[in-house]
């Protein structure tokens, strides 16, 4: 495990470029930041330069996500409801009115800089039910390819104890890897994993890089959670761990002082989870490990000597569809002989599939009655074997 405590080495000037070089990230924003204890309301000058920070970031060609607190903050001063812990009633209620504000709020400042934000909210099983999440990941892609950004929150008005993230910070790692972002930015009141609670110990010290998860790294973890915040470094570890096993970076940065995220391009302290794998590495990892198959998809040579060059499986290229898949369920794609060739997730159950096989993809609105996607198996939602050892039958993905 690499941990570098207050050193400028190679490690982690490495993870700052990572942070250069992304191109889709994530970034989520705690009520303490957001919203003031005092007054319950927005923290106009410290948002202003905030989105000042996310149309530089635009403008840089990155597509930037936000997971933001801060509804119930809102809500309950509104409401008038009183100091400390609130039923769930009360935080159901509070989110749905705090909610309007905390939108308006973001759509004001991205007006003025001629970004479109779009508001996502979203509850567990959309990142738990695979059909459920690849609905709301085509929709930040869609929102992302047009430019958008989108704004994301916990629906706290419908979701109970039982069924809920419970903290912004795992929900942001949770979009994170949903929508394959290269970096995930948590704001926060501390500017990053301490050896031991910063105010406890003259001896804390700030850990820079973190590669390894180990049960040392996670015996730092303190509570820094504040009473608008209810997350605390433990959350904030859980998150680093959701994150890296999508193959995004994290980083812990003070969220506090003016133009936040801008500092991150200098020499602010935080502390960098680095992830082992980029994302469509481990999401094809993903595909190849941990899933079952529900059928299979022949294809002819052509389909075959596409998916060799990295295209995505076309309806065209489709001879055969076997089985009882439904869409985002995965499917064995097999060559003309039977061999597999690789795997990957339907666009399309398996009724669906039989109706546009072999067919141009220009069609399948005609077929079908409806615009789907072109494409039966994305390229990053599919895995191919590039190579298979006849010994072993072990397989080289691409």
């Amino acid at each position: 495990m690499t941990v570098v405590i207050n050193d400028k080495t190679s490690d982690l000037a490495g993870a700052r470029q990572k942070w250069r070089d992304a191109r889709r990230v994530v970034i989520k924003i705690g009520s303490a930041l957001l919203v003031d204890r005092e007054s319950g309301r927005v923290r106009a000058t410290w948002l202003n330069s905030l989105a000042d920070d996310i149309a530089t970031l635009r403008q840089a060609g990155k597509q930037v996500v936000l997971v933001s607190s801060g509804s119930i903050a809102l809500g309950r001063h509104i409401l008038g409801l009183p100091k400390g812990p609130l039923e769930l009633e009360q935080s159901q209620a509070a989110a749905s009115v705090g909610q309007i504000s905390l939108a308006h709020a973001y759509q004001g400042v991205f007006q003025q800089r001629g970004l479109t934000m779009a508001q996502i909210l979203l509850t567990l099983g959309d990142t738990e039910e695979r059909r459920r999440y690849l609905n709301a990941r085509h929709t930040f892609d869609t929102l992302l390819a047009h430019g958008a950004v989108p704004v994301v929150n916990e629906n706290d008005t419908v979701a109970t104890s039982e069924i809920r993230y419970g903290d912004n910070d795992r929900l942001s790692a949770r979009v994170a890897g949903m929508i394959s972002a290269d970096c995930l930015v948590l704001l926060s009141d501390i500017d990053g994993l301490y050896t031991s609670p910063p105010g406890q110990s003259v001896d804390a010290r700030r850990i820079d890089v973190v590669d390894n998860i180990t049960p040392e790294i996670e015996a730092m973890a303190g509570d820094v959670g504040s009473e608008l915040s209810r997350g605390g470094m433990v959350t904030k570890i859980e998150a680093a761990k959701i994150a890296r096993s999508a193959g995004t970076s994290m980083v812990i940065a003070l969220g506090r002082e003016l133009h936040p995220i801008g500092q991150l391009d200098g020499d602010a302290p935080c502390t960098w989870f680095i992830a082992p794998s980029d994302p469509v590495t481990a999401r094809k990892r993903w595909i190849a490990g941990q899933l079952e198959p529900r059928g299979s998809l022949s294809i002819d040579a052509g389909a075959e000597r596409a998916l060799g060059s990295g295209k995505s499986l076309l309806p065209a290229g489709i001879t055969a569809a076997v089985g009882q898949f439904e869409r985002g369920d995965l499917v064995r794609i097999l060559a003309e002989d039977g061999r597999e060739l690789g795997r990957g997730l339907a666009a399309y159950g398996k009724d669906d599939a039989v109706r546009i096989k072999g067919k141009k993809s220009d069609v399948i609105a005609d077929i079908l009655g409806y615009r789907g996607r072109v494409e039966l198996i994305h390229r990053d939602d599919l895995i191919f074997h590039r190579k298979v050892n006849r010994e072993t039958d072990n397989h080289e993905l691409d």
